[in-house]
């Protein structure tokens, strides 16, 4: 990545916590309307308090009615189970010194010292909230239930004959099906532990630690992003929301945290090679087309992250990566079809299996909307406030863009909120993946953890709230994560 000059930051030009009665023109606007957003923004948050509350309630009252969400704490996979862990000292004092240290320190690191603080930072969170629920309960043996990929390590002993041989055991009745994640994912899924085992790594102790190491690099993905398609500033904003993801309570420890990162990177890659920010573009291009390859190969339901690669080429205004994007993103499916694994039948024979299982019995009317709790929940409430605030700037990017004011490129044009309106077009292009998969209806329960990959970019979004509020929302978000992981069983 090419060293660029840093900008002034947020304390040394007057705005941010330092200076609390200070509009900041970058996402505060002034006078009555500073006031309205702000109260929308709390809106916003409210009506989000309220969608959890009645999918508590009323998935309380199904479950007990007739059980049929096959849920037993609705809408979160979950039972009730009040405990504290050798993780909570450590989770407690993340929490504190994120929210008391992080939006300053954010400001004022230099971006490499940033980028690796990010990073050390998601991963103790994501570990000290896993350690809540203890070692041997809360990681070693998390990926090595009756459903995960742990269980057919041996039956990879002979991978080619394994692939050629995958799809005929889905569908539940056939001789040696699969367990539930096995089956309910592309073998590339079951490859990354099989190969982990392959070198010494085997055992749920290392297939979690590579899930929350690797898993946690999504943040540096989802700054590097960020930062090339919206500015520094809003970057640095948005760190501390993406270090204490709520969404860390399901990623510590399951595979989604590592499908998360995957595709996070395939997204950095292409907005560094769309704009221009590395010194090989082509080869950015290229690894960014492979990661989306593999992407689609961890989980069937990840080729929606299409809609934020595309919404990346739309901000950066170019269509110059796609050609070398999608010769790398090639590369993956025609492996693996070469190998003997079709993917669309073996997508068509999950789809039987989803509703052979829960998923045929879960009423799609509940989870519907249900589904959103749960993303709620696992976003944080900073993230709802920023998506309202992401949703009131679209018109004005729709604008930018038509205009042609709005590319990555001309940034010096004298909107003040140009890098707002694209940050609040990449969320909602996120946004709209998320609804998709929603919609559906291959998504009922579960969505905390599945959805981790599109619930990444609803984060950022905080960075459109006052800089000033940032300790309030980071708490806002935080408390309830930590409630979760102490009062309830999640299972992951």
């Amino acid at each position: 990545m090419k060293t660029e000059h840093t900008p002034r930051t947020e304390a040394a030009e007057g705005t941010g916590p330092g200076r609390p009665d200070t509009p900041d023109p970058l996402t505060d606007p002034e006078g009555p309307d500073r006031g309205r957003a702000r109260r929308l923004d709390l809106i916003a948050a409210a009506a989000g308090i309220l969608l959890v509350t009645a999918a508590i309630l009323i998935g309380h009252a199904i479950q007990n009615r007739n059980g049929t969400l096959r849920a037993q704490w609705p809408p979160l996979l979950a039972s009730w189970d009040p405990h504290l862990g050798p993780g909570t000292p450590a989770a407690l004092a993340m929490a504190v010194l994120v929210v008391a240290y992080g939006p300053p320190l954010a400001a004022r690191l230099p971006w490499r010292g940033l980028l690796a603080a990010a990073w050390a930072g998601s991963t103790a969170w994501v570990f000290s909230m896993a350690l809540i629920d203890g070692w041997h309960r809360g990681v070693e043996r998390r990926l090595t239930t009756k459903h995960e990929y742990l269980r057919v390590i041996d039956r990879f002993d002979d991978i080619p004959a394994t692939l050629r041989d995958f799809t005929n055991h889905i569908v539940i009745g056939e001789p040696g099906n699969w367990p539930a994640h096995v089956a309910g994912h592309p073998p590339g899924a079951t490859l990354t532990f099989v190969w982990l085992d392959r070198i010494g790594l085997g055992g749920g102790a290392w297939a979690a630690v590579w899930c929350v190491v690797v898993g946690s690099s999504a943040v540096l993905a989802a700054l590097v992003t960020v930062r090339v398609l919206a500015g520094e500033r809003l970057a640095r904003r948005a760190a501390p929301f993406l270090i204490l993801a709520p969404a860390a309570v399901w990623a510590g420890v399951s595979a989604d945290g590592y499908f998360a990162a995957v595709a996070a990177w395939s997204v950095a890659l292409l907005a560094l090679a769309a704009t221009r920010r590395v010194r090989f573009p082509a080869a950015a291009a290229v690894a960014g087309g492979l990661l989306f390859g593999w992407t689609c190969y961890l989980s069937y339901g990840l080729g929606l992250m299409a809609a934020v690669l595309l919404m990346v080429l739309v901000l950066a205004r170019t269509a110059r990566p796609v050609v070398p994007f999608l010769l790398g993103a090639l590369v993956v499916p025609a492996a693996f079809t070469l190998a003997g694994f079709n993917w669309w039948t073996a997508y068509h024979l999950l789809v039987e299996r989803y509703y052979q299982g829960a998923g045929g019995i879960r009423p799609y009317a509940y989870w519907v909307w249900a589904n959103l709790a749960c993303a709620v929940l696992a976003s944080g409430l900073a993230a709802v406030a920023g998506v309202r605030r992401s949703a009131s700037y679209a018109p004005g990017a729709v604008r930018e863009l038509r205009t042609g004011a709005g590319g990555v490129r001309r940034t010096g044009n004298g909107a003040p909120h140009a890098p707002a309106q694209r940050l609040a077009l990449l969320v909602l292009a996120a946004l709209v993946a998320l609804l998709a998969a929603d919609l559906s209806g291959m998504s009922k329960a579960e969505t905390e953890r599945i959805w981790q990959p599109f619930l990444l970019w609803l984060l950022p979004a905080a960075a459109l709230l006052p800089a000033r509020t940032a300790r309030y929302w980071l708490v806002a978000s935080v408390v309830p994560a930590l409630l979760i992981n102490h009062l309830l069983w999640t299972g992951w």
